[in-house]
């Protein structure tokens, strides 16, 4: 049953005020409205994409799930589309015959990138989207929280089931001011991770208010929330105002619009504040999207490529910006130059208006509307090569060449930086003309498959191919747990560097394939020590699990065997995918004592005593006892206790059908 605001007398007053505290409100199921607590919301609607979605279905199945529950539920094919063999092609078809079962609508593979299209088509103000896929916040440019999850999480959200997070501290970011020529919205984004960092956001959700917002399209909004991710945020909203009615007029949706901003007494945790006239264009250095500094200084910086596109910088005004600046020019003839479009809607839109054509007589080659290069799918720079992208994430590895040095930066600076050969301050080309937008966005539906009735729905048959293996289910968590220390980490480590993408992408529904992967870019003996051993721990620095929500990350070890992982900090989205699968995250209760553990020392924990935050870890090897501590609730114990989520919760649907 749905709460109303008369249920909230012990929620926090000021937190109900904000944007992102009132669709909370109106969605919560379980737990008390307050900063840190354990709350469990509805969810209106679910999205996946091809990469982590047929591990979220196939979850699904194990499951019981026979029809989604949620108002809307799409699966998007925007991740790996190349069909080298059978296995994504297989994949793609068990992904319709899903669709077509379970009654989710289907964005063939060529449609576009999900988080695009989803604002496009679907996205709704004051609405909660459960995505798994990081970039999900992307959605609340339209005033919509969407939150980035493992494909469990999602699939427990469409069989109806309420979606657990703790209740983020809500910070402000208030924009003053307009954006001056040739700065744009991913500088604002910039701006802030410079500020924040790639963990400043953990346990926080950003809310963006002030004058400046009024500045800014829901494209442009929809950049910025999107790369908040980049944080470690849990959330990015923007309210839903007349800008954002304008923009559902532009896709003809506007009978969907309300208004949603916060009070205007409403107080944040913390305020950030950005005057956007102010703002100089900025570019995020190798390797991490919170190196960030003004592009002047790496200016002349000579590039090999630039790539446009991705789900944060792939829209209709991005890529019309670009047609804007290379029409009748060329570019540089030693830099390869590509475009993703980020929506079939999207690139029939620049064709039609002959916008295609510039790019196309400039040099550019068009890709596919998929998310391609950005996810090490295709375009990989040569050796050694600098690359200018407008993407989100720049990780050492992850677009397919290892000692590639990426950089991250707005439309402009890379158009700026294709026509002249070196990193370009984009001011230094002149003023761009006021760029037109479209009267109407017209949304191509070719590639859209709605889902058939109910009835023509049970004869369908869900396909298989021989590269689709079922999930397999972890025993329960002995009361101790030993094993040896099988790998040692740095700060900051993500889900590339834990599970490598790219090449790899077509094992994603082969656990026991792709697990011969795991921490291969690190240490490409893993696997054969992790089955030579049994399993064992890995230990950690800083922010552990930052980057994709790929759950394969916490599944495929959790396939070979890691029993715990012991880091400084956790990454949001991977500490919840360690427990779905039976992994124990710990954090040292002194960060100086990660000086005290070295790979191969044998470790001995009593997990018998989890329901106390606090354990002492022995390491064998050394003779000595280390504190350590965690913040499970005691719904997680549970589960981890049962050898994961996904095992707990079919032990229980068991029990209740028998």
């Amino acid at each position: 049953m749905e709460k109303t605001y008369k249920d909230l007398k012990d929620a926090d007053p000021q937190l109900m005020k904000t944007v992102i505290g009132k669709i909370l409100a109106k969605h919560l199921l379980e737990g008390t409205l307050q900063p840190g607590n354990e709350i469990g919301i509805r969810i209106d609607q679910t999205l996946t994409q091809d990469a982590t979605g047929t591990v979220a279905y196939l979850e699904a199945e194990v499951l019981g799930m026979n029809r989604v529950k949620t108002e809307l539920s799409v699966s998007y094919v925007d991740h790996n589309t190349l069909k080298m063999d059978h296995k994504n092609a297989d994949d793609h078809s068990y992904l319709q015959s899903v669709a077509a079962k379970y009654g989710l609508v289907l964005s063939k593979a060529g449609n576009g990138i999900c988080h695009q299209v989803h604002l496009e088509r679907y996205a709704r103000p004051g609405k909660t989207l459960l995505g798994s896929d990081s970039h999900t916040p992307t959605a609340g440019g339209m005033g919509s929280m969407g939150i980035g999850a493992g494909g469990l999480d999602v699939a427990l959200a469409m069989g109806g089931q309420p979606f657990f997070l703790r209740t983020p501290q809500v910070i402000g970011v208030k924009l003053t001011g307009s954006l001056k020529p040739m700065v744009a919205a991913k500088d604002v984004i910039l701006e802030v991770l410079r500020r924040l960092g790639v963990k400043g956001g953990v346990g926080k959700a950003l809310e963006y208010f002030g004058p400046g917002i009024k500045t800014l399209t829901v494209p442009e909004r929809a950049t910025i929330t999107n790369m908040g991710a980049e944080t470690g945020a849990t959330t990015s909203v923007f309210p839903s105002d007349e800008v954002t009615l304008e923009f559902l007029r532009t896709v003809e949706r506007e009978e969907e619009w309300q208004r949603l901003e916060a009070d205007e007494d409403a107080e944040y945790e913390e305020v950030i504040e950005i005057d956007l006239s102010k703002l100089v264009p900025l570019i995020a250095k190798p390797h991490s999207p919170g190196d960030v500094v003004p592009i002047s200084e790496v200016a002349g910086i000579e590039v090999d490529q630039v790539c446009i596109g991705s789900c944060t910088n792939s829209s209709f005004k991005d890529l019309v910006t670009a047609a804007y600046m290379l029409k009748g020019k060329r570019v540089k003839p030693g830099v390869s130059l590509t475009i993703s479009p980020g929506s079939m809607s999207v690139y029939c839109e620049l064709a039609e208006h002959g916008y295609l054509a510039d790019l196309i007589a400039a040099g550019a080659r068009i890709l596919e509307c998929t998310c391609g290069p950005c996810i090490g799918q295709g375009q990989a720079p040569r050796s050694g090569a600098v690359s200018v992208r407008t993407f989100n994430r720049n990780f050492k590895g992850r677009s397919g060449t290892n000692d590639a040095q990426i950089y991250l930066s707005s439309v402009e600076a890379a158009v700026s930086t294709a026509l002249t050969g070196y990193i370009t301050d984009p001011r230094s080309m002149g003023e761009l003309r006021e760029i037109p937008m479209p009267e109407k966005l017209r949304m191509q539906s070719a590639l859209i498959v709605e889902p058939p009735t109910e009835e023509e729905a049970e004869k369908v048959e869900l396909f298989r191919g021989p590269n689709i293996k079922p999930i397999e289910l972890r025993g329960e968590l002995p009361e101790k747990v030993e094993g040896s220390v099988l790998i040692k980490l740095d700060d900051n480590i993500s889900t590339d560097i834990i599970m490598p993408a790219g090449i790899y992408l077509g094992l994603r529904s082969n656990v026991p394939e792709y697990a011969k992967h795991v921490f291969e870019p690190a240490d490409p003996d893993f696997y054969k020590k992790a089955m030579e051993k049994n399993g064992g721990f890995v230990v950690a620095g800083e922010n552990y699990g930052q980057g994709s929500s790929r759950e394969h990350a916490a599944l495929c070890p959790s396939y070979l065997g890691i029993r715990a992982v012991i880091a400084k900090s956790f990454a949001r989205i991977h500490l919840a995918n360690l427990i779905n699968f039976g992994i124990i995250p710990l954090t040292f209760a002194n960060s100086a004592d990660y000086d005290k553990i070295e790979p191969d020392d044998e470790l001995s924990l009593a997990a018998a005593d989890l329901e106390s935050s606090e354990l002492l870890l022995k390491n064998v090897t050394r003779g000595i006892e280390i504190p350590v501590r965690h913040t499970l609730s005691a719904n997680e114990i549970k589960r981890l206790k049962a050898g994961g989520s996904l095992a707990y919760i079919s032990k229980h649907n068991a029990e209740k059908q028998g």
